[in-house]
């Protein structure tokens, strides 16, 4: 199992992120976008495998899956973690040939009122229309992946894009226990914000608005609650 990680300026929690992913996978590929902070010096350090991509999600986690040996491709976002069991539970569902791939549910810390709201609808919203987003930690058969052309070289909304193809050619498994465990740094402080840009920006997609465009209305942070990020994680998996 090959874990992909997509960075830039993750310098407070690449480390930890690696760490957490080896945990988990045979090899951890961190794929940086030349990041002004050390992201990538640190990743290296970490004895992760890393390599430099334009930046951008959709661009960087194309150029990690095309460098990973692993049969299984994992892709985790630096503020996201998963317990050690994720990878039983894993390749306990690809025992089934029919299973493509999958990823899991959803929780943030640390937690509010806005994150109880959002995670039994982003829960609500998977069942619904089958499609998710790259922070529930989204796994796949590297050959499948390779027989879908992999992800768009968008900046937004190419997990979403690729979730939905995903769909389509197989089954796809939704892991409840464990769950995934993300930072909800890009809501504090700016909760009805975050929700209206984001809910702008889905309209705008379905509308055929170019996602080039739409990478700029999206917020992009990085350095804040990191450390209570960190401490509120290892209170729920153990971790760290």
């Amino acid at each position: 199992m090959s874990v992909v990680i997509p960075a830039w300026n993750e310098a407070p929690l690449i480390a930890d992120a690696i760490r957490n992913a080896n945990l988990i996978g045979d090899e951890v590929i961190v794929v940086d976008a030349d990041s002004p902070d050390g992201t990538g010096n640190l990743a290296a350090r970490e004895r992760a495998t890393v390599i430099q991509a334009p930046k951008g999600r959709g661009p960087q986690l194309r150029a990690g899956a095309a460098a990973a040996q692993g049969d299984v491709l994992l892709f985790l976002h630096a503020d996201a973690r998963l317990p050690a069991t994720a990878r039983t539970a894993i390749l306990d569902q690809l025992e089934d040939s029919a299973v493509v791939g999958g990823g899991f549910y959803i929780r943030f810390l640390p937690q509010s009122w806005f994150t109880r709201i959002l995670e039994p609808s982003n829960d609500l919203r998977r069942r619904i229309t089958k499609a998710y987003y790259g922070d529930t930690g989204i796994f796949i058969r590297k050959s499948v992946y390779q027989e879908l052309g992999g992800h768009r070289p968008w900046p937004v909304m190419h997990d979403f894009e690729f979730s939905r193809r995903m769909e389509q050619v197989g089954r796809c498994v939704y892991i409840r226990t464990p769950c995934i465990w993300a930072s909800a740094r890009r809501f504090r402080a700016r909760e009805i914000r975050t929700l209206f840009t984001w809910l702008l920006i889905q309209s705008l997609y379905r509308l055929g608005v170019s996602p080039h465009l739409l990478g700029r209305l999206y917020p992009d942070v990085r350095a804040s609650d990191n450390e209570l990020f960190l401490s509120e994680v290892r209170k729920q998996t153990g971790f760290g």
